[in-house]
């Protein structure tokens, strides 16, 4: 993906998580990976988003969309008024449940392009922490998320400067070796996680969405 198109499938999702009408309540939303790095073109778009749980569910709701179309969990899990105006869109775990991550990338990025979507509850600052920890434990290093990341979107509020910075290439960031050893991994441990996420990306193509609780 040329980095041109790549920031303004950005701008796209920006305007939508700024339009308030999505299936869970968007907190804040960074991209890391390639488009953080100023590469061009990107071998893919990486987005993580932190989302709020519904504040109250909606047992009439889900009841009613389980009736018509066959899914649980709406109105509890998913947005029921998002989920009426966008059928089309609600996606279901294995479960059958509607699944918030599945929805979230099938409303914020096309499927024909290389893009991957992260979803937790967790801030991404905090879960780079936690997946690092929890890698390292099993020995599943391509579990690892990038920490080379830019926050666009927060608390209500989206960044401009960031995203100018980001369409010119203007950001700084070491290699994700080096990034590692920041957060406490010796060199070699360091060099053995980033060849394997590296690795881990290039097996991945078209969209991909990962849900994470921490």
């Amino acid at each position: 993906m040329r980095r041109s198109r790549a920031v303004s499938r950005l701008e796209s999702i920006l305007a939508l998580v700024e339009s308030d009408t999505l299936p869970v309540p968007i907190r804040e939303l960074w991209v890391y990976g390639d488009v953080a790095l100023g590469l061009d073109p990107i071998e893919r778009l990486n987005v993580y988003v932190t989302k709020d749980l519904l504040l109250r569910g909606d047992a009439d709701a889900a009841d009613a969309f389980e009736a018509t179309h066959g899914v649980k969990g709406v109105g509890k899990t998913i947005s029921a008024e998002w989920a009426e105006a966008n059928p089309e869109l609600v996606r279901t775990n294995a479960s059958g449940y509607a699944a918030p991550e599945k929805c979230l990338a099938a409303q914020l990025l096309p499927a024909d392009e290389p893009a991957h979507l992260e979803v937790c509850n967790a801030p991404f600052e905090d879960n780079v922490r936690q997946r690092l920890k929890g890698a390292l434990a099993r020995d599943a290093y391509e579990e690892i998320l990038d920490p080379r990341g830019v926050c666009l979107y927060a608390e209500g509020q989206r960044s401009d400067s960031a995203l100018e910075k980001l369409r010119d290439g203007n950001l700084a960031f070491p290699t994700l070796t080096e990034s590692l050893s920041m957060l406490g991994l010796d060199e070699d441990t360091a060099e053995k996680a980033a060849a394997a996420v590296s690795q881990y990306r290039s097996s991945q193509s078209g969209r991909t969405v990962r849900g994470d609780v921490v």
